[in-house]
């Protein structure tokens, strides 16, 4: 087992931009021979982008300084970990898929959101991807158009050295996207037997001589930690799903140890496209891990270029300025379990346009937020990106309250998934453990009416405004459903549409506030 732990930092890599805080773990260092010569690596990896086009271009102008940045006999990977793709728009897609060739990615792992994509549109996708979408534990049907579009592992050489390279989608795949034709056609095996079918890749690829095994891993940390643990022969584990913004390296934290007592790193660069991470690494001749040095880059510290703007207007044209902010606050820090005043305007937008009582959407849909200055169309889909066919149901108050409760579990979960609820035309009390406290509900004459959440009615129903996504029963807010009989009428667009109408209705410049419509109290335990 490899116990010693040093630090070291490389000051030149990306002319001293990256964060150089990171810990090493170093073997005691033998005179070199022509058979000991370390095996450099370094690793530009991203997870989770969410569709968010603003990071991907400045994750752009990263990867160009990564490519340019001179690292003498340094082997360079740029791999993704899923969920770069939201939502169902095709076109925000066809951006996802182009900003992975434009930067350079070998693979990406099939993350949920790629499963947004129903399987004619994804394998379209896949015929102009210039990297190998990747997924072991992913059984496609032999009918798909996504058939023979997922693969295992490939195998990437650089500088005479040979890196293989197995990604995992999420066993919770089917909590996770909502009713459609991709889950009919893409099934994934549970953790178990996905540690199993990595263990029996690595063995295959150890078996032709590579020795150096990097996971794409879309299956959350929790099981990252168990596999690195569990399994032998994987050296690096690039996360993603959960979220985890994972900074250095620490025994313990995120440096564990095989099977057979080798190290195995595991790292992820947190969401929506905010952070990139170089994961730098020095191999022995055996391809264990002899140093390393984990650096995250925010990248809000690089700028959008000309070049890159132009490469996504290119594709979903001319963004439309509607309207101007002139005060705003400061977005939540945990957008999943806070009120959120740039969600409450579109949330507002779904009531306003469509006339209904209520609005209903989960906090998971915000991704940006609305700055001081002009807000253009390409600003509403930042903030609002899943392209979700919006829909004008009735449901009950019992409904209406147990959908918040099963958002108020998101307080006492890993990651605080899949969310709260966020509302227009009512409002609500709830602990900091997710205890719903009180609820009202506003007429359209403003008054606020008492809803009994001990016992909430059944008779009474509201007119909501709601998306596919929420109706379907997706993230169990209700019970899953394919064609739910509670919807009135549908609407062949999103509810990006409806903010952008509603915001040009606005006075003008706006004031974003934080009306407290969802409260968060202490518990009294």
């Amino acid at each position: 087992m490899i116990n010693n732990i040093n630090i070291y930092n490389n000051t030149n890599l990306l002319k001293a931009r990256l964060k150089n805080q990171q810990k090493t773990v170093k073997n005691p260092e033998p005179k070199q021979t022509l058979e000991s010569v370390p095996v450099k690596t370094s690793i530009l990896y991203v997870n989770d982008i969410h569709g968010k086009m603003t990071n991907m271009e400045r994750i752009y102008s990263v990867a160009k300084q990564f490519d340019n940045t001179n690292l003498p006999n340094t082997s360079k990977l740029k791999l993704a970990s899923g969920d770069v793709i939201l939502g169902a728009n095709f076109i925000s897609n066809q951006v996802a898929n182009n900003f992975l060739n434009w930067i350079g990615v070998s693979a990406n792992a099939l993350g949920n959101h790629e499963l947004d994509v129903i399987p004619k549109r994804l394998a379209q996708l896949m015929d102009k991807a210039n990297y190998k979408l990747l997924a072991i534990n992913a059984t496609v049907a032999p009918s798909s158009p996504m058939a023979g579009k997922i693969g295992k592992s490939i195998i990437e050489e650089r500088n005479g050295q040979k890196y293989g390279i197995i990604g995992i989608a999420p066993s919770d795949m089917a909590e996770r996207v909502k009713l459609n034709d991709s889950m009919r056609d893409i099934k994934i095996d549970d953790f178990e037997t996905t540690m199993k079918k990595v263990q029996d890749e690595v063995n295959r690829l150890k078996n032709e001589g590579i020795n150096k095994i990097i996971i794409l891993s879309h299956s959350g940390f929790k099981h990252d930690k168990k596999l690195a643990q569990n399994t032998d022969g994987i050296d690096v584990i690039l996360g993603a799903h959960t979220h985890d913004l994972v900074s250095g390296i620490e025994k313990g934290k995120n440096l564990f140890y095989s099977k057979s007592g080798e190290p195995v790193i595991i790292t992820q660069a947190g969401k929506d496209g905010e952070n990139v991470g170089i994961l730098n690494l020095e191999f022995d001749n055996n391809g264990v891990i002899t140093k390393a040095q984990n650096n995250i880059i925010k990248t809000r510290e690089y700028n959008r270029t000309l070049t890159s703007r132009a490469a996504v207007e290119s594709i979903i044209g001319k963004p439309e300025v509607i309207g101007t902010v002139a005060s705003t606050v400061e977005p939540p820090k945990e957008r999943l379990i806070e009120n959120n005043p740039d969600g409450n305007i579109v949330v507002d937008a779904m009531r306003n346009e469509l006339g209904t009582d209520i609005a209903i959407l989960n906090a998971g849909n915000i991704r940006g937020h609305f700055g001081v200055g002009n807000i253009d169309s390409r600003l509403v889909n930042d903030v609002t990106p899943f392209e979700d066919k919006i829909l004008i149901g009735k449901l009950s108050e019992k409904e209406i309250v147990d959908a918040i409760k099963v958002g108020g579990k998101s307080f006492t979960r890993t990651g605080h998934k899949p969310g709260i609820l966020l509302l227009s035309g009512m409002k609500y009390t709830m602990t900091d453990k997710g205890e719903l406290k009180s609820l009202t509900y506003t007429d359209k004459n403003g008054v606020e009416h008492q809803i009994d959440i001990n016992n909430p009615g059944t008779e009474r129903k509201f007119t909501v405004a709601m998306d596919d996504f929420f109706a379907m029963g997706g993230d169990n807010y209700l019970p899953t459903n394919d064609n739910p009989d509670f919807i009135i009428k549908k609407f062949d667009f999103d509810k990006n549409k409806l903010t952008c109408n509603y915001i040009k209705k606005l006075p003008q410049p706006m004031n974003i506030i934080n009306d407290e419509r969802v409260k968060i109290i202490p518990s009294e335990s």
